[in-house]
């Protein structure tokens, strides 16, 4: 254990004991999918709501909370995370239908949210398909792709607050807008109830598909944080990445990607440092090209490491 680490190890001797697990000093980093970064001082995976309402009742008002999805549109930053980390991980994956509502925990992945419609013959949801996260994080960003977003279709969700209280929302409080939402940013949302619409579940299967093949064939699937800009009102990130010349750019084991620029990767070695200078690199070039300013999609968590550790010597 590094100095750092010990440092941080006495934390979890302050939290209340959960059903679900507590580990310290968890390697986060490595579960995202750019696979690099440090880890969490304490990772929490609650069993389920009750669960996590009560850890949060408890928790020291002190201890910051950073919630965790599946890694895919996110970088931690080479230091780690400090406080506790939540993921919602197998009592939070559930997906359920009932006429044509789907209900989801927000630990399922967008994928199989769409896929169970699917199953059900519903149709509307298949968007989702092309999301390479969970419904937690689709609600807090409103995630979209490929013709829709999270706003047409959803009918409510539920969340917990940093006091352990659960709130009932209803989409018109949660203020959607592109890749946005107002809701506190202390919510945990747990659950969510989306509408599809009765149809044919061949064509449906169809779209499906269609999403698939045109993700493989225009974006990077490896080491990668998705989409890493937004789109700035009227314009494309990528088109403007590429006219500032970034495409194929380059820090360490970092590069924008020669399929599409609009997508960071970790060649093997790249850290969070890395990554995260590869972006602000990308995001001068085009300022200065175009004099539009790009704004980070890609949620960036954590502290920078430390160029000596506490307790090393310089």
């Amino acid at each position: 254990m590094t100095a750092l680490a010990a440092s941080r190890s006495h934390l979890i001797d302050r939290l209340p004991r959960p059903r679900g697990r507590l580990t310290a000093d968890a390697p986060i980093g490595p579960q995202t999918w750019f696979r690099t970064g440090g880890p969490a001082e304490v990772l929490f995976r609650p069993a389920d709501t009750e669960d996590l309402a009560s850890f949060l009742a408890a928790l020291p008002a002190d201890v910051p909370v950073t919630v965790l999805g599946v890694g895919s549109n996110l970088l931690v930053r080479d230091g780690g995370v400090g406080g506790v980390v939540i993921r919602l991980m197998r009592g939070f994956a559930g997906v359920a239908v009932e006429g044509d509502e789907v209900t989801a925990g927000a630990g399922a992945l967008d994928l199989n949210v769409a896929l169970t419609a699917r199953d059900h013959a519903l149709e509307g949801l298949e968007f989702l398909s092309g999301i390479p996260g969970t419904i937690g994080g689709a609600l807090r960003m409103n995630a979209g792709a490929y013709g829709g977003e999270l706003a047409d279709v959803l009918v409510g969700a539920q969340a917990v607050d940093r006091g352990g209280a659960l709130h009932d929302v209803l989409p018109a409080k949660l203020g959607f807008r592109y890749r946005h939402s107002d809701a506190p940013s202390d919510w945990i949302f747990t659950s969510a109830t989306l509408r599809g619409r009765p149809g044919d579940q061949m064509t449906i299967a169809r779209r499906i598909a269609e999403i698939d093949s045109a993700r493989t064939e225009s974006q990077p699937r490896s080491r990668t944080g998705g989409s890493t800009f937004t789109n700035p009102s009227g314009h494309k990130a990528w088109e403007l990445i590429d006219r500032a010349g970034c495409r194929g750019l380059r820090i360490g084991d970092a590069q924008v990607s020669d399929k599409h620029c609009n997508f960071l990767v970790n060649l093997g070695a790249a850290t969070a440092a890395d990554i995260e200078a590869l972006g602000e690199e990308v995001r001068r070039r085009v300022l200065e090209h175009s004099g539009i300013r790009l704004e980070w999609e890609i949620r960036r968590i954590g502290e920078a490491k430390a160029r000596v550790e506490a307790g090393a010597p310089a």
